[in-house]
């Protein structure tokens, strides 16, 4: 079998991501991976979550190889076959037959800071019309937030990635949230993770629903 393409910083953050997926999900769900990548994310949560079926997808088939691959060898059974995904798509998924059922879980890693901003708007309405009444959209990667001082090391960060393309960037949290709350979603959760990253968590805004 050929060495499966490796994220060493997908194997360091799995464990933490984990311990809080466990405290926040009950025991059976559906769960939809954004931006899977390698797909070692999807692999070791659904590993330990025997009770999830798990979704990964990705804006290109580049990583459909590796995500099945992962999946295999983790012996992670109800990850399903990866699908094509924009997130700035009216639609999801991008190709195919659309989804037809909510998610109790929608999980993305990584993606807002190395992607345009409207990424992010999409990331938002989508979630909003995918997720179950009570679920959750978990992000995770670094984030700027005002009031609280930025590490060097993601100014640093911030600063590469914005050479490597303008439209790429570490996003303020405050931004973030505006564009959460223009979809019907509000943050419940900021959980702080290794090497100065956040694990943040949106669900739908229950007030609105209720004076709506």
């Amino acid at each position: 079998m050929p060495e499966l393409p490796y994220s060493p910083a997908s194997e360091r953050n799995r464990g933490p991501i984990l311990a809080v997926l466990r405290t926040l999900l009950p025991e059976r769900g559906r769960a939809l991976d954004i931006a899977s990548g390698t797909g070692q994310h999807a692999a070791h949560f659904a590993a330990a979550l025997p009770g999830w079926s798990w979704q990964p997808t990705d804006v290109t088939d580049a990583h459909f190889g590796a995500i099945a691959g992962w999946a295999a060898q983790a012996g992670a059974t109800q990850v399903l076959p990866a699908r094509q995904l924009d997130v700035r798509d009216s639609a999801w998924p991008s190709e195919g037959a659309l989804f037809d059922a909510p998610f109790d879980l929608i999980f993305c890693a990584n993606l807002l800071h190395i992607s345009p901003w409207a990424c992010c708007a999409g990331l938002m309405r989508g979630a909003a019309r995918h997720l179950a009444p009570h679920g959750w959209l978990l992000t995770y990667g670094p984030y700027l937030e005002d009031e609280v001082p930025t590490a060097p090391s993601n100014t640093a960060f911030d600063a590469d990635l914005r050479a490597r393309d303008p439209d790429w960037g570490i996003r303020r949290l405050a931004d973030v949230e505006r564009e959460a709350a223009a979809a019907g979603l509000v943050r419940r959760l900021r959980q702080a993770m290794p090497a100065n990253n956040l694990l943040l968590g949106f669900q739908r805004n229950t007030r609105d629903q209720a004076s709506a």
